[in-house]
């Protein structure tokens, strides 16, 4: 095999697992109602069904580094993602113990490729991270969009059921398996090269002593704090400003679609700038101009201007803290192990936000102290995220 079909393999292995990191998750939102008429399940356990992948992000994000080392991190991707499709097919039998079984799969197997792609990228192109990275989380943001917005036409109008309609991701992660395949030959020597990086003695530093490391996970977890509770509230934030729940529902779709360019373009501009700081205020600006728009002229131009401004905003977030996992390491092995530590903390924050807004809005019933908490966090996000930007490793003096 030549150089240039290798890395063309290991270019579409990338995409097709990129394609698998959301849509098993976004795609049941929709079908809830589905699922809960069918199986007679209760509304607290349906809601369940999106916050069971989230608690198994955070487990699994800080066993994931340490399954690339003992098994190399190839292999430990090829494995995440059979447990991930075998997640999907256990879950569309229609038995809520499957079901909720499934699901917890699916988290575990997202939760190990998360962690570990960002060092598998630094080990294989250790100058080109930027591209890397676009790719991935624009497939990712592209196929998270398809999943939640194609999910009610193809079980209702195309009449394939909520069942099939969720085994139609597993066919997809099928095919991730078949281009991921070929880096399998290479796991030996990527199960040597990590033990060679972890030898490395400020590898053996506890992380969680990384000031800078707390930087970026503070970032990660708080966009993900903001995007997961936009994901789970936004539609009846904007039907009590007075919009139609159809109308709600478009609305959050578009959000997720226009802030794919920005996720692909947001790497590629990080690693080009001395420090990421720039993108940062960019970030933030956009969260704060969508918070003060529903919160103090909530019309229906406004309404629509603010939901694009918070998806440019989630998607250049979301692609910038996955960026700086690559950027604050300096050896893949360091890589891996900032990615379990920000994405373990980062979901258990984003699992927690729906719930306690939920809470916030059952004491109040008002949106208004929601949106008043997620405008506070985009202040947060900007201080955490300034000092993640700054150009430095995360085990500098």
């Amino acid at each position: 095999m030549t150089n240039r079909t290798a890395t063309i393999l290991f270019v579409l292995g990338i995409l097709f697992i990129s394609f698998n990191l959301r849509p098993a998750i976004t795609a049941v939102g929709p079908l809830v109602p589905l699922i809960r008429e069918d199986t007679g399940m209760s509304n607290s356990l349906a809601g369940s069904l999106t916050t069971i992948p989230l608690l198994s992000f955070a487990a699994f994000s800080l066993i994931a580094p340490k399954l690339g080392l003992r098994f190399g991190n190839n292999l430990a991707v090829f494995a995440a993602l059979a447990t991930l499709v075998t997640g999907i097919f256990l879950r569309t039998t229609g038995l809520i113990t499957a079901i909720l079984v499934g699901t917890a799969l699916i988290g575990i197997g997202i939760a190990v490729c998360n962690v570990l792609l960002p060092g598998i990228i630094k080990f294989n192109f250790p100058q080109k991270v930027g591209i890397m990275t676009s790719i991935y989380t624009a497939g990712m943001g592209l196929f998270a969009s398809i999943g939640s917005g194609l999910s009610i036409p193809l079980a209702e109008t195309a009449g394939l059921g909520w069942e099939m309609t969720l085994a139609i991701w597993g066919l997809l992660g099928g095919l991730a398996l078949v281009f991921w395949a070929p880096q399998l030959k290479g796991s030996v020597s990527a199960r040597t090269s990590s033990a060679v990086a972890a030898s490395v003695d400020h590898n053996h530093m506890p992380i969680w002593k990384s000031s800078l490391a707390w930087y970026v996970t503070l970032f990660m977890g708080l966009q993900s704090f903001v995007f997961y509770n936009m994901i789970a509230w936004l539609p009846d934030v904007l039907q009590s400003l007075g919009v139609s729940l159809a109308f709600a529902g478009w609305t959050l779709f578009l959000l997720q679609l226009i802030g794919i360019p920005f996720s692909f373009a947001v790497p590629l501009l990080a690693t080009r700038l001395r420090n990421q700081q720039p993108i940062v205020v960019g970030i933030c600006s956009l969260y704060v101009i969508s918070m003060s728009g529903l919160l103090f002229l909530p019309n229906l131009p406004v309404i629509i201007i603010s939901a694009l401004c918070l998806g440019i905003g989630q998607g250049a977030a979301i692609s910038l803290a996955l960026t700086l996992l690559g950027l604050r390491a300096k050896e893949p092995q360091e890589a891996a192990r900032l990615s379990g530590m920000a994405q373990s903390v980062g979901y258990l924050l984003a699992a927690s936000g729906p719930v306690l807004m939920g809470v916030m809005y059952d004491t109040f019933s008002t949106w208004q102290p929601f949106l008043y908490t997620i405008l506070v966090v985009s202040f947060l996000v900007l201080a955490f995220g300034l000092k993640a930007g700054q150009n430095r490793y995360i085990f500098e003096s």
